[in-house]
């Protein structure tokens, strides 16, 4: 049986910085009582695999798509690390995250990690939301383990106070982390592997303080990573349409659509692509049925699949991330 655009069952993961916005602004149906900080709607990894929701393989999760379906799935794409190449979430930070780094290839399997390069999409933010990106102009590694050991390391971090429709390349060994105050997509390699510098002397969902990873964290972070700017918000526009290229990167390439009502636009891809609608509603039409996603919803478009059209209904406009795996 050929493949088509499929939908997952999202895995909610309880976070002590997390939150509840989730349900509020894309109707996730979260479990109760609880701080959920991530959404991880497309996975393929041990810590959770994603289930198909829609069509005949329904039942069938990411994991076994890989095993029976790889050529048809990814197209001329390697997979990472045997794995679906790409990992997406929704994130809900209603408390600032731990100041943390990815360790770069070159590094990783020295320190027993995985390289991690990821994107921010935000779609909601509070007026004083920000996020720590890379050292602050001048910061030497001398200074960075001092204030490390006096507890004053935040001083080190690059901010930007954020809105709604700003977004952030985060390369492995950029530091960072994510303020309060913000609701966002998150487009990253297919990796988990995280190191904390320092997480505001609290303790986690357990009661005790959280791991740090210090002498990890020290051997990733780029010391010559200053002040990383914004990503740009030029947009190409062809009519009505308009196309705002976030990322082209090695690994994988974002770019986020705006589509008037009453409109269509075929998709070209040579590797998979997954769709998340950001705000309002788009569908998926290929020779299958159709896959309607409402805002935080998300679909894996196979590299097989080359007759695929996004088409928005005749009342609303629509804007859509579209990320293709390389």
């Amino acid at each position: 049986m050929p493949l088509y655009p499929l939908t997952f069952q999202p895995i909610f993961k309880e976070r002590v910085w997390g939150g509840r916005r989730l349900a509020d602004l894309y109707q996730k149906n979260l479990p109760p009582a609880v701080p959920i900080g991530e959404s991880w709607e497309i996975t393929d990894r041990p810590e959770g695999v994603s289930v198909i929701s829609n069509g005949p393989f329904a039942g069938q999760d990411l994991r076994w798509l890989m095993e029976h379906h790889q050529a048809e799935l990814l197209g001329p794409v390697q997979p990472q690390g045997g794995r679906f190449p790409l990992l997406v979430k929704l994130l809900d930070a209603q408390d600032d995250l731990s100041l943390q780094v990815h360790p770069p290839a070159h590094k990783a399997v020295e320190l027993g990690g995985e390289p991690k390069t990821e994107m921010w999409y935000i779609t909601h933010a509070t007026p004083t939301a920000q996020i720590y990106v890379g050292l602050k102009k001048g910061v030497t590694r001398e200074e960075f383990e001092r204030k490390v050991k006096d507890g004053s390391v935040a001083e080190c971090f690059h901010r930007h106070t954020v809105k709604a429709g700003d977004s952030m390349f985060l390369p492995s060994g950029r530091v960072h982390a994510l303020g309060a105050g913000s609701v966002l997509f998150e487009i990253q390699q297919n990796s988990d592997t995280t190191y904390r510098v320092f997480d505001w002397n609290r303790v986690g969902l357990d009661g005790k303080p959280r791991d740090l990873h210090l002498a990890q964290a020290l051997a990733s972070i780029d010391f010559n990573d200053f002040e990383p700017a914004l990503l740009s918000s030029t947009t190409a526009a062809s009519g009505a349409q308009s196309r705002r290229s976030l990322v082209n990167h090695e690994l994988f390439s974002v770019d986020l659509l705006t589509l008037p009502p009453k409109s269509s636009l075929p998709l070209k891809h040579s590797g998979p692509l997954v769709i998340a609608a950001t705000r309002n509603s788009v569908s998926l039409l290929s020779s299958g049925d159709p896959v309607h996603l409402q805002a935080g919803q998300f679909a894996v478009l196979p590299a097989s699949v080359t007759d695929a059209t996004l088409q928005t209904g005749s009342m609303t406009d629509a804007s859509i991330l579209v990320a293709e795996a390389k």
